[in-house]
């Protein structure tokens, strides 16, 4: 081999130059997207959070009874506060029950003794939709599902409630 040295020509110093530079464009370019698939991995999620609704487990009673509480709720840099609802009793067995009001059927609300045709039941006007009071669908209406439950936690004396929890249907 001979000992000179490999002169570099004008054409590929500016080949190598506009591509290092290119490469380096594309990786800046690439960092925003891979930014925002990575981050919601990595922060702390704020699901599962109870909140107080603002009812005593004392003003409980064995008859469903709704409730309407607001949640704090951060998308990016706008703050809402969006409002939850919960049909809240106690069973036979003095454990609290708090069901969620969006029929299973279609999202409807349903109400409580809603129909005078059947009464104790939680009714859907919607597409004549039943449940019975523990929340469980009448066999024979739209429901194919149970209404969700609501996570739940007692602090002094207080009643909080958090995400919904599916139940496994009739």
């Amino acid at each position: 081999m001979s000992d000179k040295k490999q002169q570099v020509s004008r054409r590929q110093f500016l080949n190598y130059t506009l591509t290092g530079v290119g490469g380096f464009m594309a990786a800046g370019l690439l960092v925003s997207p891979l930014r925002m698939a990575i981050d919601p991995v990595l922060k702390d999620s704020a699901s599962g959070e109870l909140v107080n609704v603002g009812i005593s487990v004392d003003d409980i009673t064995d008859v469903p009874t709704r409730i309407d509480w607001t949640v704090e709720q951060v998308d990016g840099w706008y703050k809402s506060e969006p409002s939850r609802s919960a049909w809240v009793y106690k069973d036979g067995n003095g454990d609290i029950v708090a069901l969620s009001p969006i029929c299973t059927h279609l999202g409807c609300v349903v109400s409580w003794e809603g129909s005078d045709a059947h009464p104790d039941h939680f009714y859907c006007p919607c597409h004549d939709g039943l449940y019975t009071k523990d929340g469980v669908n009448v066999p024979g209406t739209p429901p194919l599902a149970p209404l969700p439950t609501f996570e739940q936690e007692i602090r002094d004396g207080m009643l909080f409630l958090g995400n919904t929890i599916d139940r496994e249907g009739a």
